[in-house]
């Protein structure tokens, strides 16, 4: 508690009015509450700028509103088209059969070369053992030592031979069975890419389908967007943008179509005393509130 310098009482609290100037009873001399924005309305329904439209201009939103709902939907049936997975999984398959049938080109190319290089081996060694057979049976110039040698030179080369034409047949075995892989996954790839290109062509005459109504559907919007005022679009293409995809909706038995809830008495009894010029929003979800006959008021 704070003294009194000159006796040490309690000092008493000032209960002098305030002085000229003040602007409130509870706030220092020189300061004041903060003003209310001007030009803005506070309503139960949001926070908006005063806004004003003829009442066929609000009900043309609901068409304008009609048309952009559609043009979402062709939007994603377009993304969404089942042709879409259909094409990513043939072309997964695609990649995997052609990276297979490279493989099998490879090894049937490899191996071709091995088996000719195999059979080089076996014609070397074959001439060989005819000269040296040749020698054998001339037996000219050639002592009993040498022909000794050359009859085991013959048998070592026969077993050489042998040997070398088993790896040719083991070659040619491998080189077969690369070249029945290859054809086989030839005509898988061919018969997977039919299937694509029967997809995407299937696609596309979906696509040109979904394009050709949008851009009717884009062209009826611009007319209807061309008679409705210019603050009214930027206000309702503002929320729509911001709200999903839905700038206006229909006030339809005290019910917003737009967050379909019911108004609340307090925003009911707000809608009802709007001058039917004034541009009332949803409490709930902000989107334009369009009045109807059908509305309930």
């Amino acid at each position: 508690m704070a003294l009194d310098r000159a006796g040490g009482r309690p000092a008493r609290r000032d209960l002098r009015p305030p002085r000229l100037g003040s602007a409130h009873p509870h706030l220092p001399y020189g300061h004041r509450p903060l003003d209310r924005p001007r030009g803005l309305v506070q309503r139960h329904l949001t926070w908006s700028p005063q806004l004003n439209a003829a009442p066929a201009d609000q009900i043309r939103l609901l068409d304008l509103q009609a048309l952009d709902t559609r043009l979402g939907q062709l939007a994603h049936k377009r993304k969404s088209l089942p042709e879409h997975a259909e094409i990513a999984s043939l072309e997964a398959d695609l990649t995997q059969h052609r990276d297979l049938l490279v493989a099998a080109q490879t090894e049937e190319s490899d191996t071709a070369r091995e088996q000719t290089k195999a059979e080089q081996d076996v014609d070397q060694v074959r001439q060989r053992a005819a000269r040296d057979q040749q020698r054998l049976d001339t037996g000219v110039g050639v002592s009993a030592k040498d022909l000794e040698n050359l009859q085991r030179e013959i048998a070592s080369l026969a077993k050489r031979q042998g040997d070398l034409e088993d790896v040719v047949l083991e070659v040619m075995e491998r080189r077969e069975s690369a070249q029945e892989r290859a054809t086989e996954l030839t005509a898988r790839v061919e018969s997977v890419q039919a299937k694509a290109d029967d997809a995407v062509a299937r696609r596309d005459a979906a696509f040109a389908e979904i394009d050709t109504e949008a851009a009717s559907v884009t062209k009826e919007r611009e007319i209807v967007a061309g008679s409705v005022p210019a603050d009214l679009i930027k206000l309702y293409d503002r929320i729509r943008i911001k709200e999903g995809g839905v700038g206006a909706a229909r006030l339809s038995h005290r019910r917003c179509e737009g967050c379909r809830l019911e108004l609340d008495i307090t925003g009911l009894n707000e809608v009802r005393a709007a001058a039917a010029e004034e541009v009332v929003r949803c409490e709930n979800c902000t989107r334009i509130l369009v009045r109807t006959s059908e509305s309930g008021l």
